[in-house]
């Protein structure tokens, strides 16, 4: 590993962005690691961009070892975050404890991520304790979907800048900023010595992350209005079939050049 938390502080310092990209995959995680981006967040949202689920909820630790352990094989030089799926840290603090460990141990993560800000800033406190790194994430939290009422942009501005300094103050090494008004989430980055990871947060976070489907294009139906396309691999990727299909069946492939 080659980035560090001391790296993420240094860049906050220093003016420097944070690029993440949220991927689940060896293939994903190579071309992301080889293109250099700051950090890989392994999230549980694989259950929505992998599983075709509606939610995060269903994800399990034993899934999320599993993508988790391939990614950090994969990766190289970004620092790779494990995300703590619903339930491995609300019930129990030693339960919470022992799953993040789990991260690091079985799957070689070099830190965890957990939604909340306040109401888990003692669970945040006790693993960092043990020795674990831990990123917050504040705002618009995908767990608690049906306590928010669904999908909604955050604007209690008292609220969030405490869930904010609470986490900081707790030992996270940085925060996940999601769904929340840009104005408010520049006050955050301002207010916090740790770095702001922006998901639909505005350009001031000291860092951006999409899904790495997201940004290239992967996914077609509803697009969230913080994603930008940065290619259109979907297009692309339903002509290349296309043409299999058209080769194969006129007797074009496979021709001279692909037989033995």
């Amino acid at each position: 590993m080659s980035v560090t938390r001391n790296t993420l502080l240094k860049m906050k310092e220093n003016n420097e962005k944070i690029v993440v990209l949220t991927a689940y995959d060896y293939y994903s995680a190579k071309l992301a690691d080889e293109g250099g981006v700051h950090m890989i967040l392994v999230g549980d949202s694989l259950g929505m961009v992998i599983q075709g689920e509606s939610s995060t909820l269903p994800v399990t630790m034993d899934e999320m070892l599993y993508h988790t352990k391939i990614v950090s094989k994969t990766a190289k030089n970004a620092m790779i975050i494990g995300d703590m799926p619903f339930m491995s840290y609300q019930a129990d603090i030693n339960d919470a404890i022992m799953n993040a460990g789990r991260f690091l141990k079985e799957a070689g993560a070099h830190a965890v991520k957990l939604e909340g800000g306040v109401t888990v800033k003692n669970v945040i406190r006790e693993i960092s304790n043990a020795g674990i790194p831990v990123q917050g994430h504040i705002g618009l939290t995908p767990q608690s979907v049906h306590n928010m009422g669904g999908f909604k942009v955050q604007r209690d501005e008292e609220r969030l800048i405490n869930d904010a300094v609470e986490v900081e103050q707790a030992g996270a090494f940085s925060v996940v900023l999601e769904g929340i008004p840009a104005d408010i989430a520049e006050k955050i980055s301002q207010k916090i010595s740790i770095p702001t990871i922006g998901i639909g947060a505005g350009a001031s976070c000291d860092g951006q992350v999409l899904v790495f489907h997201d940004a290239l294009g992967l996914n077609s139906g509803h697009i969230p209005k913080f994603v930008k396309k940065f290619a259109n691999l979907h297009e692309e990727a339903t002509k290349g079939i296309s043409k299999f299909i058209e080769e194969v069946q006129s007797g074009e492939f496979p021709g001279k050049d692909h037989c033995y």
